[in-house]
């Protein structure tokens, strides 16, 4: 599954500009599912199953990056986010673009203030100089933070684990299902999560699911002085309970505890009080959709170091395919 992660998370697709990480998934789950569609916002939604309980899987394809939205006449960048961006994470970071150029974040002053204080955005710029005078990279065209993946143990290292890790688990979930389920499955790789949940809702809407599960990442309370949290890097699949978008139903929550603890899966509640998830989008589709979240633990959230253990994975997977193996009871 290492090698199916590391093709996901190296892949370039920022929020609106998904097309590259949707083709290699589609390429991943050929043969996986009974029917495979994009819709017109170019979600890629795929059918398991038919005529049991509608059970709608989302996992965002999109990362946050940049858009360029001046060039200084000394060559130099300046740029929006795409997405949440952490300003302390910034200088020195390297970004891509889609024609493969690599840029590298400078700010102003670097030895005065910017040394001690964290700038406003504005004062930030993008080096594309290649030494030739040459240039591709213009106004709107957008670009991702990037880094390639490194192994530590059984910690895997990489940026855009957010969201690229909850595909994995929905992919490798397809895989052991083996289009073998009494329910009938919509697995949604969505798109624009990163900007407002825009890729879920409309996908909910077309499909109308009984109940809904999110994969994404969560923030841990295991570093030094950080936020109370009870989530845990390499204790487990993280069943949330609550975050700023999303209260979990009851009857969502036990279902899923219960599902963990009959297969002997380790697993933590998770309870957020910082950002949210699909769920929390889709829970408003049409009349309403019980939804909840299994969320994989991930340290570094929106940086290019984002950390999740291989063994977390596992559970996130093993719960997700026990839960779809079984009539859903909600």
């Amino acid at each position: 599954m290492q090698e199916l992660i590391r093709k996901l998370v190296e892949a370039w697709g920022p929020s609106g500009y998904e097309h590259h990480v949707r083709e290699l998934i589609q390429s991943e789950v050929t043969g996986l599912a009974d029917s495979v569609t994009v819709d017109p916002l170019g979600n890629l939604i795929c059918r398991v199953g038919q005529g049991g309980k509608k059970v709608m899987v989302a996992a965002h394809m999109d990362e946050i990056g940049l858009m360029p939205t001046f060039v200084e006449k000394s060559g130099y960048l300046r740029f929006a986010p795409i997405g949440g961006l952490l300003h302390s994470t910034l200088l020195g970071s390297r970004v891509r673009f889609e024609d493969g150029t690599i840029g590298v974040i400078g700010v102003h002053d670097v030895w005065g203030e910017s040394r001690t204080k964290v700038p406003d955005l504005d004062a930030f710029f993008i080096d594309v100089s290649d030494g030739n005078g040459n240039g591709s990279i213009q106004p709107g065209c957008p670009a991702t933070f990037w880094r390639s993946m490194e192994e530590r143990g059984t910690r895997l290292i990489a940026k855009s684990m957010d969201d690229r890790i909850g595909c994995a688990v929905a992919i490798e979930a397809m895989r052991r299902l083996n289009k073998t389920t009494p329910n009938e499955v919509y697995f949604v790789f969505t798109v624009q999560e990163e900007v407002g949940l825009r890729g879920a809702r409309p996908a909910a809407y077309g499909i109308s699911p009984d109940v809904a599960i999110a994969l994404d990442v969560t923030a841990t309370g295991d570093e030094p002085r950080n936020a109370r949290m009870a989530v845990r890097l390499g204790s487990g699949a993280a069943i949330k309970l609550h975050d700023t978008g999303l209260v979990v139903p009851p009857a969502v929550r036990d279902w899923m505890v219960e599902r963990a603890k009959a297969d002997g899966i380790p697993y933590q509640l998770e309870l957020l009080t910082l950002g949210s998830t699909d769920a929390a989008g889709i829970q408003t589709a049409r009349a309403g959709v019980p939804s909840g979240c299994i969320s994989i633990p991930c340290r570094f959230v929106h940086t290019v170091s984002e950390t999740v253990d291989s063994n977390d994975v596992e559970a996130c997977v093993r719960l997700l395919v026990g839960l779809l193996s079984h009539p859903v009871p909600v």
